[in-house]
């Protein structure tokens, strides 16, 4: 990593440490860590690390971007924090200046559509937004026909939103338009919601990467530091084997993770080697969560499920994290129509490039 990516890196760590740890979260009963820690990441610029120079950003490679979502998944940060960054990447393809505060990205389902008219009012519906109901802003990506999609700002004052929670006790909540006047807008070419889906799968899985090696990271402790019939349960094979399971899994999670935002910041375009990264990503992450949250809890016991520990914390959006932007299956049918269209002799050359 070059010096600003480890700058960037150790500053993050220390934020989410001092005023978003987990236990620290948890023992407040209360929000009050939530305006005192978001002041922190906006002073800091990493809510804009996506945002172009040019447009008030910080200019920052995109993989370095990326890994600042993945030190906020080792913290379980509960903070539209990956939604604005996104937010950022989405208007300044339009070259719209991301303002200041929490802001929202949709369509985050492939099923929801918005649709801008020819006078620029945007109408839809899209379902599953997180933190739909905290943010500021939203930065939507509409169609106009055959003529292409729009990037546009919304003020949330401008638009309804059903109310709701994910698994994890987050905002999760359906965003309605109805001729709604963008704050701004513009007509992006080469610009697909399915775009916007590849850059959030890749941003869920780089959340969920950095979520996992945090469970490693308390499973291990525990299991060296509960005591069972005189001995701590790190040193029975069956507790070795899972955990060197879950090792596994954390490795494979964060190389394909990492490997997939890579190859957004390398790719011009959103091509079709960029789609298979993402996808690719998604789905093993995916896997990774479930197999990795079910080992971290075999390995606490009882104690995992309660409220009071910081286990759920990690387990729950690892839960929600798998349906933002997609779940494997959705991904896993999108890889498999890319591999089929190639035909017997095309596709073993991409499967071996990819």
């Amino acid at each position: 990593m070059s010096e600003l990516s480890d700058l960037i890196a150790d500053t993050s760590e220390r934020i989410f440490h001092d005023l978003g740890d987990p236990q620290s979260v948890i023992n407040s009963g209360d929000g009050g860590w939530r305006p005192p820690l978001w002041s922190a990441i906006e002073e800091a610029g990493l809510s804009r690390a996506m945002v172009p120079e040019a447009l008030g950003g910080v200019g920052i490679p995109l993989a370095v971007a990326f890994d600042i979502l993945r030190i906020a998944g080792r913290h379980a940060v509960a903070l539209p924090l990956a939604e604005t960054v996104l937010a950022g990447w989405l208007l300044g393809r339009g070259g719209i200046s991301a303002p200041d505060g929490m802001i929202a990205v949709a369509p985050t389902q492939r099923h929801s559509r918005l649709s801008i008219d020819d006078r620029g009012r945007i109408t839809g519906r899209c379902d599953a937004v997180p933190f739909a109901g905290e943010v500021s802003h939203f930065a939507v990506l509409a169609q106009n026909g055959d003529a292409g999609c729009h990037v546009a700002l919304l003020s949330a004052d401008e638009v309804a939103v059903d109310a709701g929670h994910s698994i994890a006790g987050d905002d999760l909540g359906t965003v309605i338009c109805e001729a709604t006047e963008p704050l701004a807008a513009a007509k992006v070419d080469g610009l697909t919601q399915d775009s916007l889906m590849q850059f959030g799968a890749v941003a869920r899985a780089m959340q969920m990467a950095g979520a996992l090696e945090a469970l490693l990271d308390m499973s291990v402790q525990y299991a060296q530091e509960r005591v069972a019939f005189g001995r701590p349960i790190s040193k029975y094979q069956a507790v070795q084997h899972n955990l060197a399971r879950m090792a596994g899994e954390v490795a494979a999670a964060v190389a394909i993770a990492t490997s997939a935002a890579y190859a957004l910041e390398q790719g011009s375009e959103l091509d079709e080697a960029v789609l298979i990264e993402a996808a690719s990503a998604k789905i093993r992450v995916g896997e990774a969560a479930g197999e990795g949250a079910a080992i971290a809890h075999q390995v606490h016991g009882a104690i995992g499920y309660t409220m009071e520990h910081p286990l759920h914390r990690f387990a729950q959006r690892l839960w929600a994290w798998r349906d933002d932007f997609g779940g494997e299956v959705e991904w896993a049918e999108r890889l498999g129509r890319v591999y089929a269209s190639k035909g017997g002799l095309g596709m073993w050359p991409t499967v071996t490039a990819a």
